[in-house]
């Protein structure tokens, strides 16, 4: 299927739209079912949070949800482009354009500043240097770090470090911001910090979507889809215009 053909309003379509996704594993002779037909929908703007137990499918679903693995069926639409279908190298442009990522080891390049870190995403995409020095200067500021551009990691708080981060995922400009269990490396009072930057940032009008254990964590979204055994178990919060 072409990508012309695959392409759908997106102006009316949920930003992540998920139809019976499936995902096996071998282990040995046994077949785990990682996603056992997860049908989900994102409408843009939305804080969703996936949650549930080691073991339930949540990391599976953020994974093909940022487009770093692919279903062994279902479609699964990002932004009104069936993605599911593409290959390998057509995702990773996916990736770098649509998803911007937060990790729990914050992923910072050690010998570089803040504001070169931020950069990053910005030189895989070929944008000018006078271009992405501005874009990754403002990405800093948003996320109240404009004064910490030249620190490198090692000079910076656990915080701020993960607000770096959280500004390199912002300065591709992108559909979503796929976090994953962004407070597991920080004290209690630092993920608090964090989270109010998220909640900060989905008022602005970002799509966010986290993945977490901890209920604490969780309870920041507007709404949340717990899942075990690979499949959705609840889906509470649902805003008006989604399908749970």
């Amino acid at each position: 299927m072409s990508v012309a053909a695959a392409s759908i309003d997106r102006n009316t379509e949920p930003v992540i739209r998920t139809r019976d996704l499936h995902r096996r594993y071998s282990m040995g002779d046994a077949v785990i079912n990682a996603l056992d037909g997860v049908s989900l929908d994102v409408s843009r703007g939305e804080y969703v949070a996936i949650m549930g137990p080691s073991g339930s499918g949540k990391s599976t679903l953020m994974n093909v949800i940022g487009c770093l693995d692919k279903p062994d069926s279902g479609d699964y639409w990002l932004n009104g482009q069936l993605v599911s279908q593409l290959r390998d190298s057509e995702l990773a442009h996916i990736r770098n354009r649509e998803i911007g990522f937060v990790f729990q080891t914050f992923n910072l390049l050690q010998r570089a500043t803040a504001l070169h870190n931020v950069e990053v995403p910005l030189i895989y995409a070929g944008v000018p240097r006078r271009e992405r020095r501005q874009r990754a200067a403002a990405a800093l500021e948003q996320v109240g770090l404009a004064d910490r551009a030249l620190h490198r990691p090692s000079e910076l708080s656990g915080g701020q470090r993960q607000r770096v981060a959280v500004a390199r995922a912002l300065v591709t400009r992108p559909s979503i911001l796929l976090a994953d269990e962004p407070t597991g490396n920080l004290d209690s009072n630092t993920a608090e910090e964090i989270m109010a930057l998220f909640e900060r940032l989905h008022g602005t009008g970002h799509t966010i979507v986290l993945v977490t254990h901890d209920r604490r964590i969780g309870e920041h979204a507007g709404r949340i889809v717990r899942m075990l055994d690979g499949r959705i178990e609840s889906d509470t919060g649902t805003q008006p215009g989604t399908e749970p």
